[in-house]
């Protein structure tokens, strides 16, 4: 968000995004994805909310070019919407201009607004006429290794709550669907054991802020606080509100579009794989579900918060490729192998596999039934 880069490294990640807009043409041709435009009059560059048609069926997506907002962006595409981008830096636009994806060689559908996340004017501008908004922007910062820190916990906590109070300014904003992090979910100093089966993890449980703070999981930390704020500002307004909590997001070309924050994720990720918490989310899977979630909260099929994962990491030869994956240095002592040792823990995906798989089958009588504690 607003973190500049190498000219190298820029060019290397808007290919990547480039080569993944093109994959997802061909693959959603056939179900009328993403179209060639018939010229640039199809993608609007604006300052404030006006581009795109307002209507049931337009959304707006912060972060839409980091790597889950920008699938979300595709997904969403397939399905029929149309969306309005909201970028919030030069650079940002300026990637979308080097993909070369307007006029000719553009899509319909998307229109881009230029929207800052702490700026609640600009959003109010983004959002309006919006049916809906996707919140997949988050801060990272590329210096240190965790690439997270404690001041952008708090910014992003303060930003949550600016995205949510615009959404309930904004008169056509009805629902809104909110990126948050497995993470939220797992840390927490003493759960109560019975030895004999492992503790289950699921979207009744919060991750402790205090051990957070104590042990320096700052990524975790801003997660946790962003999803709460958001809840807070939401809870008793007219707006309908679900957060989807994936594990670490992983896909073609993670390492370079997503490695601040897949390298935060993975502070404390020994003790995750110790503990079995460490799982993975393909990108794809992740967009899917948020798109899912949206549709099924029209007729209140869908609520509150829905874990979201692939893939429990068990094994020490995974944990071991995930770190080179991401280039992390290699540590002196190797992650042991639980072998037959019962696991501590085991997470929950029920919730969103019922949805995914049948939709409409149960109804929440309440969107903010939501305990923070």
């Amino acid at each position: 968000m607003g973190v500049l880069r190498s000219t190298q490294s820029m060019q290397a990640e808007v290919e990547e995004m480039r080569a993944a807009l093109l994959h997802g043409h061909r693959a959603g041709a056939a179900a009328a994805g993403w179209r060639p435009s018939a010229g640039d009059a199809d993608v609007k560059r604006a300052a404030g909310g006006d581009g795109g048609a307002a209507g049931p069926r337009t959304v707006c997506v912060t972060g839409g070019i980091s790597f889950v907002g920008f699938t979300v962006v595709d997904r969403l595409l397939r399905h029929g919407y149309t969306v309005r981008l909201a970028l919030e830096t030069q650079e940002d636009l300026d990637k979308l201009r080097e993909m070369e994806m307007f006029g000719e060689d553009g899509r319909d559908g998307v229109w881009t607004v230029m929207a800052n996340v702490t700026d609640p004017e600009s959003l109010h501008r983004a959002f309006d006429g919006c049916a809906g908004v996707f919140h997949t922007s988050a801060f990272v910062d590329p210096g240190g290794m965790s690439g997270y820190t404690k001041h952008m916990a708090s910014l992003e906590a303060k930003a949550a709550e600016q995205v949510i109070e615009a959404c309930v300014r904004t008169e056509s904003v009805r629902k809104c669907v909110f990126t948050s992090s497995l993470l939220a979910c797992v840390w927490r100093e003493n759960y109560p054991h019975d030895r004999r089966f492992p503790t289950i993890i699921d979207e009744n449980c919060w991750s402790d802020e205090n051990f957070c703070r104590d042990n320096k999981l700052w990524f975790a930390l801003g997660k946790i606080a962003a999803e709460k704020a958001a809840w807070r500002a939401a809870r008793g307004r007219d707006l309908k509100l679900v957060t989807v909590c994936p594990a670490l997001v992983t896909g073609p070309g993670f390492r370079r579009r997503n490695s601040t924050a897949s390298i935060a994720y993975l502070k404390g990720a020994r003790a995750m794989f110790a503990d079995g918490l460490l799982a993975t989310a393909n990108v794809e899977t992740v967009a899917e579900a948020h798109v899912r979630v949206y549709e099924a909260m029209g007729n209140n099929t869908a609520g509150g918060r829905y874990i979201c994962y692939d893939h429990v990491v068990q094994r020490p030869e995974e944990f071991a490729e995930l770190e080179r994956q991401l280039g992390l240095p290699r540590r002196a002592a190797a992650v042991e192998d639980s072998g037959d040792r019962p696991a501590r823990f085991e997470l929950c995906r029920q919730k969103l596999a019922r949805l995914m798989s049948t939709r409409r089958r149960c109804t929440y009588d309440d969107y903010y039934s939501v305990a923070l504690d």
